[in-house]
């Protein structure tokens, strides 16, 4: 639902305050501490933020995908991590549910996803499916009136936190590839199912990734999301609308890094004079704002489109692709404009160079989508 243009300003403004006044005071905390302070969930519940894509009448805000894009930059101004707390709940987490969800699976979960008090996590990457991602080996066999699921699932967004996973598993073992997967609602507290501890990370602290097992965990039949069979459906459905959120973030980080270098290179003097009037960081900073204003005319148009209704697989394969890399160019700059004070601590400029490292990797490795826009742009004819 597109917001009236009084009211999407409000909700911008108070989450560029939350971010400014609460979020970007505790980074160095989170990151230091790899945790997020409970009270500060609570805020995030309590402004909503669980609930940004969830529709209305089961209590979320049901944002359009460019409301929820102008929001998502603003999130990233901040630390990636904090926006990660509530961002499966948001996207890849709860999508599934709400496009391929029966009323009784939507009225079960979604009032309590957009709350907060249900956390959700999105179970596709195992050891041996990551970028090929429909040779999943988790299978799924029925039994009676139940699912029987077997296998691990690796690198799993916020598992040692959710409550619910939607998992992708093969119900066919006969049928290779695509076709033989199916997604299944499955709850964390069904015998059998373990959660591994938080792996250790390069970045993005205060964020958690950990293993999924299941072991002969019993889902019941109505817990299947769609039809059998529909599972990669599923997944790349919702992987549409969860790489333009991604792009906006990486929008919103560069944004913050380039304000924090214009700032830092007005105050510091080399040869008497400040780091502002020298041409070639000047250069560093022209291409910084440029990219960082292309990525977010591609992203805003796609988000545009998909409210339209129109297919933008390839549109959202691009604009994730184009805005990751971005960033990353954007944090090397923002670290050799800084020189020595961006290697260290202090500023955070180090810190936000490895964060937004795993932007090119989750939701789609950048040489993903360059396989998705050129298949994509072959069967468009151009």
């Amino acid at each position: 639902m597109a917001l009236d243009l009084e009211t999407r300003e409000q909700l911008i403004d108070t989450v560029r305050r939350f971010v400014a006044e609460r979020l970007r005071p505790l980074e160095a905390k989170v990151a230091e501490d790899d945790a997020m302070p409970d009270d500060l969930l609570e805020e995030m519940k309590a402004l909503g933020l669980y609930g940004l894509s969830i529709p209305e009448e089961y209590g979320g805000l049901d944002l359009s995908m460019e409301d929820e894009c102008l929001v998502a930059v603003e999130l990233g101004r901040t630390s990636p991590a904090f926006r990660s707390a509530f961002g499966t709940n948001v996207g890849i987490g709860s999508q599934g549910l709400c496009m391929f969800g029966t009323d009784a699976q939507k009225q079960k979960y979604l009032p309590g996803i957009a709350l907060g008090e249900i956390i959700t996590s999105f179970a596709l990457t195992e050891p041996e499916a990551g970028s090929d991602s429909a040779n999943v080996q988790t299978r799924a066999i029925l039994d009676g009136d139940h699912y029987v699921l077997n296998g691990a699932k690796r690198f799993i967004t916020n598992a040692n936190k959710a409550h619910l996973f939607t998992v992708m598993a093969r119900t066919d073992p006969e049928k290779p590839g695509a076709g033989g997967v199916s997604a299944f609602l499955v709850e964390r507290d069904l015998p059998g199912l373990s959660v591994g501890k938080p792996e250790k990370k390069m970045g993005q602290q205060g964020a958690h990734i950990c293993d999924v097992i299941f072991d002969n965990v019993r889902v019941p039949v109505e817990n299947r999301l769609g039809r059998e069979g529909e599972g990669f459906k599923v997944a790349m459905q919702v992987l549409d609308r969860g790489r333009l959120h991604i792009s906006a973030v990486c929008i919103g980080v560069a944004e913050r890094l380039i304000k924090d270098c214009v700032a830092y290179m007005s105050e510091r003097k080399q040869f008497g004079q400040p780091l502002s009037s020298f041409q070639l960081l000047q250069g560093m900073i022209a291409d910084s704002k440029t990219e960082s204003l292309a990525a977010k005319a591609l992203t805003m148009e796609t988000a545009r489109k998909r409210d339209a209704g129109e297919s933008v697989t390839m549109e959202a394969a691009a604009a994730k692709y184009f805005a990751s890399e971005m960033v990353g160019r954007v944090a090397d700059r923002a670290v050799q404009i800084f020189g020595g004070a961006g290697y260290v601590a202090d500023h955070g400029i180090e810190r936000l160079y490895r964060d937004v490292r795993i932007f090119r990797i989750y939701e789609g490795t950048s040489q993903i989508q360059q396989v998705v826009i050129a298949r994509e742009t072959l069967k468009r004819g151009g």
